[in-house]
């Protein structure tokens, strides 16, 4: 009764009924109905196939009110009997994420949701950890706060809780393969750049801009937002707006009162470029707003710093171009303590210490500029499309388009998307 309660859509695509295990399983249906982003400006999934070692394909398609907020589903025999199932993060939209195991028959067992929305849990992979023979699953309960690893195994069909460790992070969320492996939290290491004299300047936005706010409270943090100082945005971080405002500051060049609006992040992400001495990417994807905030810090001639990640983690492929393209690996604070105590600038002004780059040929804009928004439409078009269409590098493409998101003349959507808001608004 259990299972089929929890069970939103389980459609048999081909093969015969009843469990077997699975030769592999994939995400699909990527949503935005749930905006947690904690990999950045980024989607979620709607549902789950599977495929069994005997050919049958299966889904699971979840209710509206939740998602798989996962990059990969995980493969291993949980259950003992000699096949494999799929261990998944599947997050509702009031009660949080839990861990969930699902077999071709649909869910087989799952922890308890974490109670809190908006934040998240980060899975290890599936393996014995003690020896017996049998399958332990673990996760770090929001690493960047409550910090608590959980065991669990599967006993007479429920996830019993073996153990609870506090005080232990592993940094990245969702990655198949454990990155970095666990690390001791204590009571100093997230808070070792603010208690090192410097300020944390953030967007505010949900997952690691949060995390970075939250942990320089009280030590030194500027918020800036994308809307007027006094609109909260995302609504769930209403406390850690006020505590910013009375223990830091929030910065906005947009009027009181003035809702946020996508074309607004691009500029927004610019200031925080501006006013900081370097700039740290924790994670991004290939087109994650973050990489804004890198290019803009690079004119400037602001350091920049990348966390790297799997080199198959789609989302952590932001950071490892930063990383190929001459940023700073990072690989714990000591890294950016290092590197800003190296570069840190004078009391006294200094001259630059290379001449400084040729500035573009704006006709040349221009006409690039008319080119793009020739192309553009009302209707979406994908950027790799229209990288092929012009025929441009890459990078050249990329700064255009920047350009024309923060003029408010091009909007970027979900997945890539591009359209003239001119158009866009005169046709909705």
């Amino acid at each position: 009764m259990r299972r089929s309660a929890a069970l939103a859509g389980l459609l048999a695509l081909a093969g015969p009924a009843g469990a077997q295990g699975l030769a592999e399983a994939r995400f699909s249906e990527p949503t935005t109905r749930y905006a947690h982003g904690v990999f950045g400006d980024t989607e979620e999934w709607g549902a789950l196939e599977m495929t069994t070692e005997a050919g049958a394909r299966h889904r699971i398609r979840l209710p509206k009110a939740r998602v798989f907020e996962d990059t990969a589903p995980r493969l291993a025999d949980v259950d003992g009997d000699g096949g494999r199932e799929a261990v998944v993060v599947e997050t509702d939209a009031a009660l949080g994420a839990r861990l969930a195991v699902y077999g071709s028959d649909g869910l087989l067992a799952a922890t308890p949701f974490i109670g809190t929305p908006h934040r998240w849990l980060a899975p290890l992979p599936p393996a014995d950890l003690d020896g017996d023979g049998r399958v332990e699953l673990a996760y770090v309960d929001r690493p960047h706060l409550a910090r608590v690893l959980r065991v669990w195994r599967l006993e007479a069909g429920e996830l019993v809780q073996l153990d609870a460790l506090e005080g232990l992070t592993n940094h990245r969320f969702g990655a198949p393969e454990i990155a970095g492996g666990l690390r001791d939290c204590g009571d100093g290491p997230e808070w070792v750049l603010a208690d090192a004299g410097w300020v944390v300047v953030s967007g505010l936005a949900r997952g690691i801009d949060t995390a970075a706010h939250e942990a320089a409270l009280g030590r030194g943090t500027i918020a800036v937002t994308a809307g007027g100082v006094d609109v909260t945005y995302p609504p769930e971080n209403a406390d850690l707006t006020a505590r910013i405002a009375r223990d830091g500051l929030i910065l906005s060049e947009q009027p009181v009162g003035r809702a946020p609006q996508a074309r607004h992040f691009p500029a927004r992400n610019r200031i925080v470029a501006g006013l900081s001495h370097c700039v740290v990417v924790v994670e991004a994807a290939a087109r994650s707003g973050s990489l804004i905030t890198a290019r803009a810090a690079l004119e400037a001639g602001r350091e920049v710093l990348a966390v790297p990640g799997h080199p198959f983690d789609a989302r952590a492929g932001g950071c490892n171009m930063l990383i190929r393209d001459g940023a700073a690996l990072v690989r714990g604070a000591s890294d950016v303590l290092d590197l800003m105590g190296r570069s840190a600038p004078e009391p006294e002004a200094r001259a630059p210490s290379a001449p400084c780059a040729p500035l573009p040929d704006a006709e040349a804009d221009g006409d690039l500029a008319a080119q793009i928004m020739d192309r553009l439409g009302a209707a979406p078009l994908a950027e790799d499309q229209l990288l092929r269409d012009m025929r441009l590098p890459a990078a050249r493409l990329s700064q255009a388009l920047v350009d024309l998101e923060l003029s408010g003349r091009v909007e970027r959507q979900p997945g890539g998307l591009l359209v003239r808001r001119d158009l866009a608004q005169a046709a909705g």
